[in-house]
């Protein structure tokens, strides 16, 4: 079974993050989510979320892909942390994917991890994202990269991040009633 961990720092974007758990959860993989600093993380808007384990307790070996939900200071904070780059980025050598959604691949850009790659992300952050080819699709996968546009992209993103991981997402979403076009 595939592994995934899903990375929360204070002022994380609430719908990105549990929507990409539940969704990635009901595709039967393991996903872990791992608080950056506590295992109690506060979202943006307040919603308070419980993580499986504090960032520090998980090896990054462990894991097949990572994943950085957006939303502000979440994003900043993800991007400025030396623990988080040194995860995803040895997530990221060992083979794995690294994905994010709205603002959080400003995380990847500053990880190195952008680089003339197709990035989607929240509109009007494209400069925040390296030197990247912005699509402003729901979804983007450019190897082992994906991301998503925002709050509303969460079923593309997951979508994307299962069928990277060798999944398909279709019957899961059909399951959820998800009308959407994949």
């Amino acid at each position: 079974m595939k592994k995934i961990m899903v990375i929360l720092a204070e002022g994380f974007e609430e719908i990105e993050a549990v929507g990409a758990v539940d969704i990635l959860r009901r595709c039967s993989f393991e996903v872990v989510t791992a608080g950056l600093d506590s295992t109690t993380i506060n979202g943006a808007h307040q919603i308070e979320i419980h993580a499986d384990k504090k960032l520090s307790e998980l090896n990054p070996e462990d894991f097949d892909a990572v994943v950085l939900p957006g939303g502000m200071p979440g994003s900043a904070n993800l991007r400025d942390s030396i623990e988080v780059k040194n995860t995803v980025t040895a997530v990221y050598q060992q083979g794995g994917i690294a994905a994010a959604i709205c603002a959080a691949p400003m995380a990847l850009a500053a990880f190195g991890l952008t680089e003339k790659r197709r990035i989607t992300g929240y509109p009007g952050m494209e400069n925040q994202f390296g030197n990247c080819n912005y699509t402003g699709n729901m979804a983007e996968t450019d190897g082992r990269i994906v991301t998503g546009k925002g709050p509303a992209a969460v079923f593309e993103f997951a979508a994307a991040l299962a069928e990277a991981l060798g999944k398909s997402a279709n019957e899961v979403l059909k399951g959820m009633l998800y009308s959407g076009s994949l």
